[in-house]
């Protein structure tokens, strides 16, 4: 991997040490942890959006931009709205709503990711998700380890109001404008919307039809199973953008969704059997999340040695390969 990249792998390991320690204080995202932890997740927050900043700056500098620099850095922002989340559900004790959290900051990232795609360009609005969405993350780790006082429900309705709206607005306007312009379908342009439609549905789905309430006991491990689903999706779509594939619903961007049938369906055989699912749902969702973490693992080691030995170059290092 380029220099570059290893800044954001350094990055994203500070949104991994934060999840830990949110799962590990407070795993039901009911209880407060100590008030270190609210200063740690900001710090690392923090850090983690520097080091973001800065890794697109090094590989121009190093002249080592490639496909795989932005692969990498989209991929890692995708699974850090899961990481990010977590860690607010434990430090604001967002308990249920720490789904709907990681919901309002997966939906502009995709909108963006979408719009990209189509117009070859991103342009955020002034106030966005990027900027003003970790801000409000921010001051809401370091408000509520001074006051201890929960602020989750301001800082949803916050960034739902300054972030998430305004960014979809512009998003499907210069989406639209493009595919006008270039006399386009706006419904192939749409139809890349279903397969993350239909993770959030699914999801919601499940945990209606749930016996357990997995939204509300296993809030960390349904975030992390369905944010790597997510990380799926937001990779397929910036390959297809790198490869200049067709526009429209791509190849295998349904596959993250293929667990949650089974999943629901476990949850229904619980209305049969005097409200005991088949398997116990701690169990579903763990495999929810062993089922997404290896689908992506396959998708990123993959697409990754193609596109290094299409390019001939190193992972970790910056000089090509030998001819």
């Amino acid at each position: 991997m380029l220099l570059s990249l290893k800044i954001t792998l350094t990055g994203f390991m500070f949104l991994v040490i934060s999840a830990l320690l949110a799962y590990i204080y407070s795993p039901h995202c009911d209880s407060a942890p100590p008030r270190w932890v609210h200063f740690v997740h900001g710090l690392l927050l923090f850090l983690y959006q520097t080091f973001d900043a800065i890794d697109g700056k090094q590989a121009r500098r190093t002249n080592s931009s490639s496909p795989l620099g932005e692969l990498f850095d989209h991929g890692c922002d995708a699974l850090a709205c899961a990481l990010v989340i977590m860690a607010v559900g434990s430090t604001a004790i967002c308990e249920r709503d720490t789904f709907w959290f990681w919901v309002i900051s997966a939906i502009p990232f995709y909108g963006a990711t979408w719009e990209h795609y189509f117009t070859n360009t991103l342009i955020l609005p002034v106030i966005n998700g990027p900027t003003e969405g970790i801000a409000l993350i921010n001051t809401c780790h370091i408000f509520t380890a001074i006051v201890e006082i929960p602020t989750y429900r301001a800082t949803l309705y916050l960034m739902t109001v300054f972030g998430v709206i305004p960014t979809v607005a512009c998003n499907i306007g210069n989406v639209h404008k493009v595919i006008q312009a270039k006399k386009g379908s706006m419904l192939l342009a749409l139809a890349m919307l279903h397969p993350f439609i239909l993770l959030i549905g699914g999801v919601l789905v499940w945990d209606y039809l749930s016996p357990s309430d997995i939204i509300r006991n296993h809030p960390h491990l349904l975030i992390l199973g369905a944010g790597l689903a997510f990380g799926f999706l937001v990779g397929r779509m910036i390959l297809a953008h790198l490869c200049d594939e067709p526009k429209g619903l791509k190849t295998n961007m349904c596959m993250p969704l293929l667990y949650l049938p089974l999943a629901i369906a476990n949850a229904l055989t619980a209305r049969r059997n005097e409200g005991v699912p088949l398997v116990d749902e701690f169990w579903v969702v763990l495999g929810y999340c062993v089922f997404t973490a290896l689908l992506y693992l396959h998708f990123a080691i993959i697409v990754t040695h193609e596109i290094t030995t299409a390019l001939g170059i190193y992972c970790f290092r910056i000089s090509r390969k030998q001819a």
